[in-house]
């Protein structure tokens, strides 16, 4: 299941049955939630197939095949084109291969770029539509730890959720319906009880999203200094938010969840990303690299490669001075009430400009939408404080003189009350609630569009994104363009001084294997990491109550008496996760991780703190794939949940016992 979607998953039956993470599934299973049904909180467990839910976007896509089509798209690009040419180009032969290879509709078809557009590959999947949930843990067993364990190890989360993927009496992809059956699939992963010693091999199949390990050092040097703070700034203000009414309200922690869980990932991964790429040295690595490559350029007169890094510095440095000037009114001009009133952003233009034609037809697609859904998913007074403290982030980001229009009415009008304003917009504005969108429809008044505080609000938000737009496409495409270039000259620099070195491509969410072993590791001085840890765990970080670390009382139970059934190691020990030194990044979640006989052993799940630069450079000593234990996804199924339904569909395996050989005592 490609990560195009957002994760990887794999069937375990002949029957469809299709394991992912917890926060594969997190967001299916907090829309089939509701207050009387709250399977974040509860769980879910189907008994049997009329049980099973289907679930809202899920899907399920499987690789049938893939192609090169490096000289199809770059035999389009001829000598006298401009980078923007050649970019056009290759884009519309890569739609045109995609278009041919989708059949109509039969299957999905995309290329792809590797090695900074230096190859191309075409993928084409059969997607399957008809996915329903079949069993999930509570969010208290399958993000135990929450956003204080992220990220970290020793982890005791239990990451799976389980679904079934249905296709037509013929076994292709069709909508759901209750003729729908359960796909057979070609093959499925058989289940290893054996489990994990150190320096067993590994491996993990599936589609990791995004690397940048060609990234150049004045990339990182503007990731850390400019990108990755202002995110961390934004998504750290959402959270704090968010989570000040979560904690005290089920019925808004359902609601936020799975946009919380989005945001607090990106957020502290950022933050990890930050640290990391400063303590493990990264930058100064790359710089290393970079002189190395400038001298064999000038030895070599590789002309064609000489602009590209001192382009890039440029183009980096360019990025610095404007981006600030992009993310932030991008963020905040989205923001509750300011977010709605960009929609009405062309009936007003065409009111300014007495194009009746143009105002009609804006009208009419207004009038037509469900003002309800705008408002759906939202609690007033958490999506209030977050447009409050939003405006509020803004201005501390900025100087005095360069904050826009909005920020003189709020000085003008509530004496700079922040607060004050955001009170107003959500009780007086068009756009502040429902009931008073629904009023302005019936009864609508273009002129007054124009001297609302939201509107003014994405308006002069949007200002100052379009006055700072040129200069940041510029940059960017002086990026891509100079990466491009960048990349090519590697390749040949390492064929040429290294040609025992074997070069792969960026993650692009393409399928790719990554091999590997169980092993632990030494994340400072000493300290030593296990490579497994157990059920103990739970119990040393078990608080009662708590928002991340409380437990159901049923596993606490199991865990204290030890009851892990034929889930337990040769100790009596119930694992919970391992480490393994596999490849992964975002994308990979849910992936399954494998012995040598292709046995499912574990889903991996996660990275190590120490490495969170493992993006931009893969660190051997440090990096760590972090796998739930599938021997833990059974024992919940089984011990936890009494699912044994799906126990028994499960192809699971274990090992005879070798026996051990007695030699007669010679006399």
């Amino acid at each position: 299941m490609p990560s195009m979607f957002f994760c990887t998953g794999e069937i375990v039956s002949e029957h469809g049955l299709l394991f992912t993470n917890h926060h594969c599934g997190y967001g299916a299973v907090q829309k089939l939630s509701s207050d009387e049904h709250d399977y974040l909180k509860d769980g879910f467990w189907a008994k049997d197939y009329s049980e099973e839910l289907p679930a809202p976007d899920m899907t399920a896509s499987f690789l049938v095949r893939m192609e090169d089509v490096t000289k199809d798209v770059l035999g389009v690009v001829t000598d006298d084109m401009d980078y923007e040419d050649q970019v056009s180009a290759k884009r519309a032969k890569m739609k045109e291969l995609e278009v041919a290879a989708s059949e109509n509709g039969k299957y999905y078809a995309m290329v792809k770029s590797f090695f900074e557009g230096n190859e191309y590959y075409m993928f084409v999947y059969k997607v399957y539509t008809d996915v329903r949930l079949v069993g999930v843990a509570n969010a208290s067993i399958g993000k135990f730890g929450g956003d204080t364990d992220n990220w970290m190890w020793p982890r005791h989360t239990g990451d799976f959720s389980i679904f079934r993927v249905y296709a037509d009496k013929d076994g292709n992809p069709a909508a759901y319906s209750r003729d729908n059956v359960p796909l057979t699939p070609k093959h499925h992963l058989p289940i290893s009880l054996d489990g994990v010693q150190k320096d067993d091999f590994t491996m993990i199949w599936g589609f990791p999203g995004s690397t940048e390990r060609y990234m150049s050092s004045y990339g990182i040097n503007y990731n850390v200094e400019t990108f990755y703070p202002a995110i961390i700034d934004i998504f750290g203000t959402q959270l704090k938010v968010m989570e000040e009414y979560m904690k005290v309200d089920d019925h808004i922690n359902l609601m936020y969840a799975d946009n919380h869980a989005g945001l607090a990932n990106t957020w502290k991964n950022f933050i990890g990303q930050c640290e990391m790429l400063r303590k493990n040295k990264v930058e100064e690595r790359k710089v290393a690299l970079e002189h190395d490559f400038t001298r064999w350029i000038n030895a070599n007169n590789k002309t064609e490669y000489k602009d590209a890094l001192p382009n890039l510095r440029k183009a980096y440095q360019s990025l610095g001075e404007v981006a600030k000037y992009i993310y932030y009114p991008n963020f905040v001009a989205q923001a509750g009430p300011a977010g709605i009133a960009a929609q009405f952003a062309a009936y007003y233009q065409a009111y300014l400009e007495k194009d009746k034609d143009s105002q009609e037809m804006s009208l009419m697609i207004l009038q037509s939408m469900n003002v309800d859904d705008l408002f759906a998913e939202t609690d007033q007074q958490v999506e209030k404080k977050t447009f409050a403290e939003m405006l509020k982030t803004y201005k501390a980001a900025f100087k005095a003189e360069e904050l826009p229009e909005i920020y003189n009415i709020i000085d003008k009008k509530f004496g700079g009350d922040i607060d004050a304003f955001a009170d107003d917009v959500y009780a007086n504005s068009i756009f502040g609630n429902a009931e008073n969108i629904k009023a302005f429809l019936a009864k609508p008044n273009p002129k007054k569009i124009g001297k609302d505080y939201a509107y003014i609000m994405n308006t002069s938000m949007m200002e100052v994104i379009i006055n700072a737009m040129p200069a940041y496409r510029n940059a960017m495409g002086a990026v891509s363009e100079n990466d491009h270039v960048f990349v090519k000259g590697l390749r040949e620099y390492y064929a040429a001084t290294q040609p025992e070195k074997s070069l792969y491509p960026d993650a692009n969410s393409t399928m790719r294997m990554s091999y590997g072993s169980v092993q632990d590791y030494m994340p400072a001085d000493a300290v030593h990491y296990d490579y497994v840890c157990t059920a103990n765990g739970i119990l040393e970080k078990y608080v009662p109550g708590d928002f991340e670390f409380d437990a159901p009382k049923r596993l606490i139970d199991l865990i204290e008496k030890k009851d892990f059934g034929a889930y337990a190691d040769e100790n009596g020990e119930l694992i919970v996760c391992f480490l393994s030194t596999n490849d992964i990044t975002g994308g990979n979640s849910g992936s399954p991780i494998m012995n040598g006989k292709g046995e499912l052993i574990g889903l991996a799940f996660d990275g190590n703190w120490e490495a969170m630069s493992g993006d931009v450079n893969f660190e051997p000593k440090l990096q760590r794939t972090i796998n739930v234990d599938v021997r833990y996804v059974l024992f919940i199924i089984d011990k936890y949940a009494g699912a044994t339904n799906l126990i028994d569909e499960l192809d699971i395996r274990r090992s005879e016992p070798k026996p051990l050989r007695v030699e007669e005592e010679k006399i």
